[in-house]
């Protein structure tokens, strides 16, 4: 999609922040985001997923919502029902976007009007963060074992914006920080900035 199109998008807040190449599990089960997903089924159509920096996930009345400006589009993979009124979803991250305006539709779903981003620029990573590289197989070898397989194949370890991507998912760091680093549009400095910290905690040496 180019960087430049605006379009109208629906919104899906979260205590969590999306990445591009990443992979999002939902449980849904309110009426406005059941609906959202039947019309992006139907229609082939992605939603935009934002995290939340005050308000919750669940629709309750007269509270103030506030999400990040900047989120990632999100096009459905799989959508379960086999439960009644309740949606097993598993959606991938796909592209960027920034929030231009927003508003709240009666049954309560946001709707914006956003700006597509650029995708991250393909970079081989630096040879000084080739540990990191290595370090996120070592971790996706370790999760299969212990059967959890938290990101979508192919796996790129040859691509700087995908190798922090994926630690960015699974590092213990707060969910500020995590918008923060998906926000950069120097994949690199992603990278570097996930090198350090891996390096700061003994992960990588």
């Amino acid at each position: 999609m180019p960087e430049t199109e605006s379009l109208l998008i629906p919104l899906f807040p979260l205590q969590a922040v999306l990445f591009p190449g990443g992979l999002l599990s939902l449980k849904v089960f309110e009426a406005r985001y059941l609906d959202l997903v039947s019309d992006c089924l139907r229609e082939s159509k992605p939603f935009g997923v934002v995290s939340l920096r005050q308000g919750a996930e669940l629709r309750k009345p007269g509270e103030t919502v506030v999400t990040e400006s900047i989120g990632t589009l999100a096009e459905l993979l799989d959508v379960d029902s086999a439960q009644h009124g309740i949606l097993q979803v598993r959606c991938r991250g796909t592209q960027r976007f920034e929030v231009l305006s927003r508003e709240q539709q009666a049954d309560g779903l946001w709707q914006a009007k956003a700006r597509m981003l650029p995708d991250d620029e393909a970079m081989l990573p630096t040879d000084n963060l080739v540990e990191t590289v290595r370090g996120l197989a070592n971790a996706i070898a370790t999760l299969k074992q212990q059967g959890s397989e938290p990101f979508l194949k192919p796996f790129l370890f040859d691509n700087s914006g995908w190798v922090a991507n994926r630690w960015c998912e699974i590092l213990p760091i707060s969910g500020a920080a995590k918008q923060k680093l998906m926000e950069l549009p120097d994949p690199q400095v992603r990278l570097q900035l996930v090198d350090e910290f891996l390096r700061t905690k003994g992960v990588v040496k």
